[in-house]
């Protein structure tokens, strides 16, 4: 059991015989009248986000979330294709329980997938990958003032804002959370 007075992000609770993780969360004492916890909650057996108020002696039990290892190995346009290393079970995930989730991933590349009493509800790349930009414009002489960027096209088809400076066949590092350009490779 856990006190949404604890609660922090990222955080999974059983609540109204649903499946929660938070989003957000802000802890509000007010000048006048007790103290809650404002949240923003998103339900793993939908892709709904809600928004609730609690106090913060309010308990929920914690959900268990199991975190797997798999190897992506390839897509066929409708189906995504996983497989445990260890195991060589495979696995196949229809385009609604991916998401965005595997813009910036490559074939053959690690990724973790998150089930609940086995029915998965998401997958999570890895923190930072290394992708070659395969399209961009090129930067001219004189436009870096500003730190302006420009659009590139990675390997995997997503497109990242890069500085001018970087060119066609350069590898990029980019942080999968947000979708921005973090260094040269």
């Amino acid at each position: 059991m856990i006190q949404a007075g604890d609660f922090r992000n990222g955080i999974t609770i059983e609540m109204d015989n649903n499946i929660y993780q938070i989003i957000e969360f802000q802890h509000v004492k007010p000048g006048k009248g007790a103290a809650f916890v404002r949240t923003k909650l998103k339900s793993i057996t939908s892709t709904g986000v809600i928004e609730k108020s609690f106090r913060p002696t309010e308990k929920f039990p914690l959900a268990r979330i199991d975190r797997n290892d798999m190897q992506f190995l390839y897509s066929d346009g409708e189906l995504y294709h996983f497989m445990d290393v260890s195991t060589y079970e495979q696995i196949a995930l229809n385009e609604e329980s991916i998401g965005d989730s595997l813009k910036f991933v490559k074939e053959n590349e690690m990724v973790k997938i998150c089930s609940h009493n086995g029915n998965v509800f998401a997958v999570e790349p890895p923190l930072f990958v290394e992708l070659l930009i395969t399209e961009t414009e090129p930067g001219f002489k004189g436009d870096t003032a500003t730190g302006a960027s420009k659009p590139a096209v990675v390997e995997t088809g997503a497109t990242v804002y890069v500085p001018l400076f970087i060119e066609q066949n350069e590898t990029i590092k980019i942080d999968t959370r947000t979708g921005e350009y973090l260094s040269r490779v």
